[in-house]
């Protein structure tokens, strides 16, 4: 299990819940694969205002009713509402919509027009007043972490985009974040639109372990020990083939497979964002 700065130990897999509360489904039953995923050990949630403007962290206030004690809670605020006041306006909006007094771990959820001195100084308000455990970043590269100076020790976690489509960070962010003690956490490690998982060499290590190219996907990225994975699942069987994942151990064929399909990064790349 991943450890942030202050210690705590974290689960390496979680749920992510980007795109819950549109409409696709009733929230009802986005709540309901919510809790399984808590039943399975997925403890950690992650969520966002941005996220159906509200709606998701709606959904996870009421899948986590009766039992926030057990579940490790992010999410995050919108660059133009990461000012001094902004931030803490919005966290308030936050807690509200989730129902809960304190949010585990609050993002900055890209980079915006706001100084990063400006929000660290908002997080921290937030933490002194008991709104909030812990502060990290989202979206932000080796740059952006260095911009935080002394801050950067406070600094729990970056949530980027890291897949087998998406490798850029191992050139160097993830060095960089594994040095520093600063865990990773990987948005859509199966991508999006269905394009990563049509591919053949993940139908070729899945048919090998007898499980689905999402969960190699998944899999791929819990290899690394300072990596947290957070795909979502609205539907029981898929929250219990990612649950099922942590059991998942590729191979060095299995990897070499999947190299040989999707290069590491040779040289600096700019970070990708969805």
């Amino acid at each position: 299990m991943p450890s942030l700065p202050d210690g705590t130990t974290i689960p390496a897999l979680g749920q992510g819940t980007w795109h819950m509360g549109e409409g696709a489904r009733p929230r009802a039953q986005e709540a309901d694969a919510l809790r399984l995923g808590l039943d399975l050990g997925m403890t950690l949630i992650d969520t966002a205002e941005m996220y159906a403007e509200g709606g998701a962290e709606e959904v996870v206030g009421e899948a986590i009713a009766g039992r926030r004690e057990g579940v490790f809670l992010v999410s995050k605020v919108y660059p133009h509402n990461a000012s001094r006041r902004g931030a803490v306006a919005a966290c308030e909006r936050s807690l509200k919509r989730m129902r809960v007094d304190t949010i585990d771990l609050y993002l900055l959820h890209w980079r915006g027009s706001h100084p990063l001195s400006e929000t660290v100084e908002a997080f921290e308000a937030l933490k002194a007043a008991g709104k909030i455990r812990r502060w990290g970043v989202s979206n932000c590269d080796v740059d952006d972490l260095e911009e935080l100076g002394t801050a950067l020790a406070d600094c729990a976690t970056n949530q980027v985009l890291y897949s087998l489509e998406h490798r850029g960070i191992e050139f160097d962010l993830l060095p960089f974040c594994a040095r520093q003690g600063v865990p990773v956490m990987a948005y859509s490690p199966v991508g999006q639109g269905g394009k990563l998982l049509r591919h053949r060499a993940l139908h070729e290590v899945a048919a090998r372990h007898r499980i689905t190219p999402a969960q190699v996907a998944i899999a791929w990225t819990l290899r690394d020990p300072n990596v947290v994975s957070i795909p979502k699942a609205s539907d029981p069987t898929h929250v219990r083939q990612n649950a099922a994942t942590r059991d998942v151990h590729l191979t060095p064929d299995d990897l070499a497979t999947l190299d040989a399909a999707f290069a590491p990064p040779a040289r600096k790349r700019g970070l990708a964002m969805l």
